[in-house]
């Protein structure tokens, strides 16, 4: 499930993700980023990975795949901030391992640092 986190910074796109992710939850959320593109805007993303998350459902990772190269490397350079929230150690070590497939700056952050990652996303 994709559910949009409420009161982010002018610019940020906050979501959070719990469950197993379906193609067509990514397919619903496409559209968000690219409205943001087609005016030109820079991507500013704060995503939760909360501790229920269970991984993609079906069609999930063909979706995200298909997102990621339909619209994130396309725009690579729109994209300048990614703030990955979550305490599921498998997920870190993977953003870790392939921090060069991201475009613009990742980071990391437990949890507990949510306010210190719309920040950061923000700056």
């Amino acid at each position: 499930m994709i559910e949009v986190l409420p009161d982010m910074p002018a610019g940020v796109t906050g979501f959070r993700v719990s469950g197993r992710l379906s193609g067509d939850e990514l397919k619903q959320f496409r559209p968000r980023f690219d409205a943001a593109l087609e005016k030109g805007e820079d991507i500013r993303i704060v995503e939760v990975i909360g501790s229920d998350y269970e991984g993609f459902g079906p069609g999930g990772l063909l979706e995200d795949f298909k997102m990621g190269f339909g619209t994130v490397y396309p725009h690579h350079a729109a994209f300048k901030r990614i703030a990955i929230v979550t305490d599921k150690d498998w997920v870190a070590h993977t953003l870790h391992a392939l921090a060069w497939l991201v475009p613009g700056e990742c980071a990391v952050f437990g949890l507990d640092e949510l306010d210190r990652a719309i920040q950061w996303a923000a700056g």
